[in-house]
């Protein structure tokens, strides 16, 4: 299948009418969205691409789409077109992986040609072997990434195609969810992998500080800084920086780092010499930045710049066959650092495990699997082992036997953090623990709920 991807209804007419008639099977789609739909669900043999889809004429749009077609799917050729041609564009789509350019109109015979030597060329230079095609049995090469389900092998499909590419990533996910061990994963995975992985946490990061902990300073800078200290950016040149809860990033700390990251150079405290670094910039967030965009609390122009390939992580909720993986993970993990014997769990332990609905996902089942386990000290776990801390930590709390069926998940879910508040009189540490989550990750949720300290179940 070729793949037409232009915003002219009488272009893609043409183009399908002579590739037809060339004996090629041809797919005519009207912009971007529709064009990376198709390019994820499969992989045509070859797309002519339009290079503007609204009435700009630079060609940035084009070259944005195919640098997107091209982490997804490398191997396919692909030939720009547009009506307003220049050796300038030709270059810019050259480099970022286009096999030819044709400018409008064209002249049939050459454009078939050219089709012609992409595929045989394209058939002559296949790879013996594709990224997806090593997960072999839904086995991902990261052994820190536990599970088989099918909504965790498609997140681990895009990461294999990602990762060897230098593509900014945006990591999507609830809190919990394991955001980090992905860009980890993207990481070890990548040309970069013998370089610095440097993780941040822009939740915890406040304006005073900001360009001191990304950018450094220079001693004598500021009040306090007795000594040079090197940015974040700077330990994790030819390396991956990973940009933990970006969604909480105050507006005046967006502006300073989207200057590092659309031209890679950044200016430490006290040292007016602007200094470059090459990296890969993978971040992370359990927030809608779409919907910040829209009420203006987060810059459009660095949603644009971190997310060129998002990844969504799926909550545990929606991958529930992975739990007893989890759960013998985490328990054998912990029986080794504490020198335990093995321990089993009942199946009826599994089972009640899969029917929680663990707001807090992954973080949340091995804090209860390691609670449980070392409360309980014994070789095999049932199902009232792990209710019995369940409900201590959330007391008091309703049956799991209770109807939930006219609950929604939020609705569970502020229930849980109601009760926990009671239990703990407030104390948003000690809730935050129990439900095993974050206090950023609390404060955002007491938030969504309109909830308070003090509120009653």
């Amino acid at each position: 299948m070729i793949l037409i991807v232009d915003d002219d209804a009488v272009v893609r007419s043409s183009l399908t009418f002579l590739l037809k008639r060339a004996g090629y099977a041809p797919e005519a789609v009207g912009g971007p969205r529709e064009a990376m739909t198709v390019v994820r669900q499969t992989a045509p043999q070859l797309i002519l691409l339009d290079m503007n889809f609204t009435l700009t004429t630079t060609g940035e749009e084009g070259i944005q789409l195919l640098r997107q077609i091209k982490v997804f799917r490398p191997e396919v050729p692909v030939i720009l077109m547009t009506a307003w041609g220049s050796i300038q564009l030709a270059v810019q789509g050259m480099q970022a992986g286009a096999f030819d350019f044709i400018t409008k109109p064209w002249n049939n015979l050459i454009l078939l040609n050219t089709i012609r030597t992409a595929l045989e060329l394209s058939e002559q230079q296949k790879e013996e072997q594709k990224p997806l095609e090593r997960l072999q049995g839904s086995v991902f090469p990261f052994d820190k990434i536990i599970g088989q389900s099918p909504a965790l092998l498609n997140v681990l499909g895009t990461v294999a195609r990602i990762a060897p590419t230098n593509a900014s990533v945006l990591i999507t996910g609830e809190s919990g969810t394991g955001k980090e061990l992905i860009a980890e994963a993207i990481h070890t995975y990548s040309p970069r992998a013998a370089e610095a992985f440097v993780k941040v946490n822009l939740g915890g990061l406040s304006q005073s500080l900001f360009e001191s902990e990304m950018f450094g300073h220079k001693k004598g800078a500021f009040t306090d800084a007795y000594i040079d200290r090197t940015g974040r950016f700077e330990l994790a040149d030819r390396g991956t920086i990973f940009l933990d809860e970006i969604g909480d990033l105050e507006l005046s700390c967006q502006v300073k780092l989207l200057r590092v990251l659309q031209d890679q150079t950044f200016e430490v405290l006290g040292d007016s010499r602007a200094r470059k670094v090459d990296v890969r910039v993978v971040s992370a967030t359990n927030r809608d930045l779409r919907e910040l965009v829209a009420q203006r609390l987060f810059r459009e122009d660095l949603f644009y710049r971190i997310n060129l390939i998002t990844v969504h992580l799926p909550p545990l909720r929606e991958r529930r066959e992975d739990i007893p993986l989890l759960a013998r993970h985490f328990a054998q993990k912990q029986c080794e650092v504490n020198g335990l014997p093995r321990v089993e769990f009942a199946a009826d332990a599994l089972a009640y495990l899969q029917k929680l609905p663990f707001p807090g996902n992954i973080r949340e089942l091995k804090n209860l699997v390691e609670r449980t386990l070392l409360v309980c000290g014994k070789p095999v776990l049932q199902a009232s082992d792990f209710r019995a801390q369940a409900e201590e930590r959330t007391d008091p709390s309703p049956s799991p036997h209770a109807p939930l069926s006219g609950l929604t998940l939020d609705e569970i879910e502020r229930q849980t953090i109601l009760q926990a508040l009671d239990t703990h009189k407030g104390n948003l540490s000690h809730v935050a623990s129990a439900l095993g989550i974050s206090r950023a990750a609390l404060y955002r949720r007491l938030e969504k709920y309109g909830l308070k300290v003090g509120d009653k179940f």
